[in-house]
């Protein structure tokens, strides 16, 4: 192949990616199933991609080091420590629940599609992963009860390290155990991968935890360091051990995310970021290779183990995991139809797919396609369905009227107090510990990270929130989060509060309107002024409208002392002040606002 065709496919790639990306994030869909349509369109629909003739034999490589790094990454999520915080339903879920879905998958495959045991067995863990990439654009979507919404995302965060590992261990039997090798040196074999995975897993997650914890890498290297180091502990364990890899940095990753004094935040924003590109490349790299005559040979068998998966194993997990909780009928019924597959069934399966074949398996070119078939069904069916399922159940939010609030300074604190005092859900969003702190100390929810990460797309929960509140000091900051949020929110739900620098700023060096939101506060106040008043003692006050004292009698009152903040109607829904005011207080409306002390 030329070097112009190679750079031709290279670009293509890369510009099929982001088209990908971009449309998953207008539409609010999972990213996976616009990357495989555009793999499945680019290679065997229309010819234009051939990946094994472009990157020749180091495409194995290649999707095996991408592999590893996507494992890693997820298993830096899994903190041991909130293991107490999910509740028994998530427990079951990815305990008894996914054994009983694997159990399920793994009998159909066997009887439905003629596969062996040990080849549908495999099929039973690749699928049986959900995952926060396929979840949490989805519930967005659906916005089901608060309950369903909290176990169905802990479920996707927590299952998808504990899936990839279990799916290693069991390709790593099946892989000893192949070419009709004696029980005996099969169990040898297999004991022999999961000691030097765990040996080197283990002792490189300490080591380089210990690098972090004594700071003896400069910050702008320990990126480098943890790319480095993955690869080489994925490298080391497979040339001394075969098939050990995979485990190894799997365990990796989950002992530094469990390390005491090691903090893997920046580490993981890092590979949050390069697992995008390298998901969105290996997509479509492997839906081009895709086998659909293969496939389609199997005939309508495949459907019926798609029904299955659909009808039978998630239900039966859903049951098995939920017998005996709080939840009722309706909530029990949305959480059986919700389980999209995503990017660790289609990572894993690509590279066990070509390993199986090397161990002389046939039917093992299937898996990907199969797997394939697994999450475009599921991804499709469960997007179209699941709201209209949600309404109809009557688990569906209401039209959410919760606040994210950008910030957690002092200003951003005193009106998250407000509206939590006024029964309002509120969520502060901030990347200084100082001020998260001081904000978990007045009993307010947060989050602590920037709201426009990766890391916020999967884990950021905004059930019961349909409203955004810039606060922050950073004009730059709020008008970011109004650009990522838009989408969510809409654009009449969003307010920015300006700082000094940016209302000097002229027009040709100021964020436009459409990026920063609505002016917040009636008169418009910038985030110095509001700081300011606090600072001297003004305090945030609710006063209650009456037919005797109305909205004129309280300007008169209060005067220009008087920044109106936020308005409650007397259906208790939330006004945000914003210039010109929007609304006309009356009677039983009450008014929140930060009230400047009286001169005397």
């Amino acid at each position: 192949m030329s070097e112009t065709h190679i750079l031709l496919g290279i670009g293509g790639i890369g510009a099929a990616a982001l088209a990908s990306q971009w449309l998953a994030w207008r539409l609010r869909l999972p990213a996976i199933l616009f990357l495989l349509i555009s793999g499945i369109l680019a290679g065997p629909l229309l010819g234009w991609l051939d990946p094994s003739a472009l990157f020749g034999e180091l495409l194995f490589p290649l999707v095996s080091l991408s592999v590893a790094l996507i494992l890693f990454e997820g298993s830096l999520t899994l903190q041991l420590s909130e293991w107490r915080e999910i509740g028994s339903v998530v427990k079951r879920l990815v305990t008894i629940g996914a054994l009983s879905t694997w159990a399920v998958i793994a009998v159909a495959t066997h009887y439905l599609l003629d596969f062996p045991w040990d080849l549908a067995i495999l099929f039973g863990t690749l699928t049986l992963v959900t995952g926060p990439t396929v979840i949490i654009p989805m519930l967005r979507v659906v916005r089901p009860s608060a309950s369903v919404a909290n176990i169905l995302r802990w479920e996707g965060i927590v299952i998808d390290p504990i899936g990839a590992l279990l799916a290693v261990v069991v390709y790593s039997f099946i892989a000893s155990h192949s070419g009709g090798t004696p029980w005996g040196e099969s169990l040898f074999t297999f004991a022999e991968v999961i000691i030097c995975g765990s040996l080197f897993g283990v002792t490189g997650g300490w080591l380089f935890g210990l690098l972090l914890r004594h700071h003896w890498l400069p910050d702008y290297l320990e990126n480098l360091a943890a790319l480095a180091a993955v690869l080489g502990i994925f490298i080391s364990a497979n040339l001394l051990v075969h098939e050990s890899g995979l485990l190894a940095v799997t365990l990796m990753g989950m002992w530094l995310a469990n390390m005491r004094g090691v903090d893997v935040k920046h580490i993981l924003h890092f590979k949050e970021n390069l697992s995008v590109l390298l998901i969105s490349g290996l997509f479509i790299l492997l839906a081009a290779r895709l086998d659909l005559h293969a496939l389609l040979a199997l005939g309508p068998a495949t459907l019926v183990l798609l029904a299955v998966i659909q009808f039978v194993a998630r239900p039966l997990n859903v049951a098995l995991s939920t017998y005996g909780s709080s939840l009722n009928w309706r909530e029990r019924a949305l959480l059986a139809w919700i389980a999209p597959r995503g990017i660790v069934a289609a990572a894993v399966s690509a590279i066990f797919a070509l390993r199986m074949q090397e161990h002389g398996s046939e039917q093992a070119q299937l898996l990907v396609p199969l797997t394939f078939l697994v999450i475009i069904g599921t991804v499709v069916l469960q997007s179209a369905t699941a709201r209209p399922l949600a309404r109809l159940l009557k688990v569906a939010e209401p039209a959410a009227h919760g606040f994210l609030i950008i910030g957690a300074n002092p200003v951003a604190r005193a009106i998250g107090k407000a509206l939590q005092q006024r029964g309002t859900s509120i969520l502060l969003t901030d990347s200084t510990w100082e001020n998260i702190s001081a904000a978990r100390m007045d009993n307010l929810p947060t989050y602590f990270g920037n709201p426009a990460s990766q890391h916020a797309d999967a884990n950021l929960d905004l059930t019961g929130i349909g409203q955004l509140l810039a606060l922050s000091p950073s004009s730059e900051q709020n008008s970011l989060a109004c650009t990522c949020f838009r989408p969510d929110f809409g654009k009449k739900n969003l307010y920015s509060l300006p700082n000094q620098r940016e209302q000097r700023l002229s027009e040709k060096h100021r964020a436009s309107h459409e990026y920063r939101g609505q002016p917040f506060g009636y008169p418009a106040q910038t985030y110095g002024q509001l700081a300011g008043l606090l600072t001297r003692g003004a305090e945030i006050r609710s006063t209650t409208l009456t037919p005797n004292f109305g909205w004129s009698e309280y300007q008169a009152l209060h005067g220009h002392r008087a920044n109106l903040l936020l308005a409650i109607d007397p259906r208790e829904r939330v006004h945000v002040a914003s210039e010109p005011l929007a609304f006309t207080p009356g009677p039983d409306w009450t008014l929140v606002a930060l009230i400047e002390e009286a001169q005397e």
